[in-house]
C-alpha cells in the first residue's frame, strides 16, 4: 500500500486541535490500558491497519498482555476484561457504529455503572478521536509503523 498524502504537512493547523485531544484524553484519568483497548477496537472496526498496528505496540508498552490483545475483537465472549472495560468496550461498538445502534439505552446504563459522568464525557471524547484518526489513516491510506520499518 502507497499513503496517499501527509496530513501533517498538507495541513498542519488541521492536525493541531487532533493532537491536543490526544493530550487530554491521556491526561483525562481515564487508565491507560483502557485507553489503548478502546483505541484498538474502534480500529478494529473501522478496519484501520494504521491504528490498530499503533495501538497494539502503545498496548504492550502500557503492559497489556497478548491474550487480552488477542481477544478483543470477542471480548463479549471472554472472561478476560473486567466489568469497566467491557461497559467501555460496549460503548465503542455502539458509537463507532452509531448509524446501526443509535447509542443503545443498556449500553448507556451500563457505562454510567461503571464510569462518573465526566469520566463518560471522556470516554465518549476518546471514541469519537480516535474514529476521526482512522479517517485521517484509512482516507489517506497510512502505512503501518511496523510495515515502514521493515521496508527501510
Amino acid at each position: 500500500m502507497t499513503a496517499r498524502m501527509d496530513p501533517y504537512k498538507a495541513s498542519p493547523g488541521a492536525m493541531k486541535p487532533m493532537q491536543a485531544l490526544e493530550a487530554y484524553i491521556h491526561q483525562s484519568g481515564l487508565e491507560q490500558s483502557l485507553i489503548e483497548l478502546v483505541k484498538m477496537r474502534a480500529s478494529q472496526i473501522n478496519g484501520c491497519a494504521f491504528c490498530i498496528d499503533m495501538h497494539a505496540h502503545d498496548a504492550r508498552k502500557a503492559g497489556e498482555s497478548e491474550e487480552r490483545l488477542y481477544m478483543l475483537s470477542a471480548w463479549e465472549e471472554s472472561t478476560r476484561y473486567t466489568p469497566r472495560e467491557r461497559a467501555a468496550l460496549a460503548w465503542t461498538e455502539a458509537l463507532t457504529l452509531i448509524s446501526q445502534t443509535h447509542a443503545p439505552d443498556a449500553d448507556y446504563e451500563a457505562l454510567m455503572q461503571h464510569f462518573s459522568e465526566k469520566e463518560a464525557a471522556d470516554l465518549t471524547l476518546l471514541i469519537g478521536t480516535i474514529n476521526a484518526w482512522n479517517r485521517f489513516a484509512i482516507g489517506f491510506r497510512s502505512v503501518p509503523l511496523s510495515e515502514r520499518a521493515k521496508a527501510a
